[in-house]
């Protein structure tokens, strides 16, 4: 979901069905070597399911990091020609197993599905989207600056041990972090 701060409202809206409740601290598992094999299996069947409808595929958030503690969730960023247009992949990628679970619309056109067998957020935009870049700037700069790195895990760590109702809150509150890192990276 967008990195805006969202109410249980908007959570709930934007998911395809009803959003699921967390009520627990976030768990965060030491950097895996295996998370990079899983996210290339999971990208070779969507090229498979998909084929040339891919534009864009490429591991992001805190698993594409080496070293980087995170929730063991393979995020895998995806570009379609227009991710509006669901009727153009979305039943494919049904076909394969994945499940849509939240449509954004008004969020540089986000869709989410998760995955048929390896846990994935598999983040789905159109050509142009401002996330795009977001990732990318955001994965280079923690896989290039290890004091970036050392920030945004003491960060990780801090507010995962806390409660959350909704995985989203804690994303949010990492808003600040990663936007710093992010302006940084804009910068250099």
């Amino acid at each position: 979901m967008s990195s805006q701060q969202n109410d249980e409202a908007s959570i709930q809206a934007a998911f395809v069905g009803t959003a699921p409740k967390h009520g627990k601290p976030i768990t965060l598992a030491e950097y895996d070597p295996e998370w990079p094999r899983l996210y290339e299996r999971e990208a070779a069947r969507i090229r498979d399911v998909l084929g040339e409808r891919v534009l864009v595929l490429e591991h992001v958030g805190s698993t594409s990091v080496p070293g980087l503690a995170a929730k063991p969730v393979i995020d895998i960023l995806l570009e379609v020609p227009d991710s509006d247009d669901e009727a153009a992949y979305v039943p494919d990628l049904e076909a394969a197993g994945y499940r849509l679970v939240i449509r954004e619309p008004d969020w540089e056109k986000h869709r989410l599905f998760k995955g048929p067998d390896t846990n994935i957020n598999l983040h789905v935009h159109s050509p142009g989207n401002g996330e795009t870049e977001r990732y990318r700037l955001f994965r280079g700069r923690l896989r290039s600056h290890p004091e970036e790195l050392a920030l945004y895990l003491a960060k990780k760590r801090e507010l995962a041990s806390r409660t959350w109702e909704y995985v989203q809150y804690y994303a949010d509150a990492k808003s600040e972090v990663i936007n710093a890192i992010i302006e940084r990276a804009r910068n250099a």
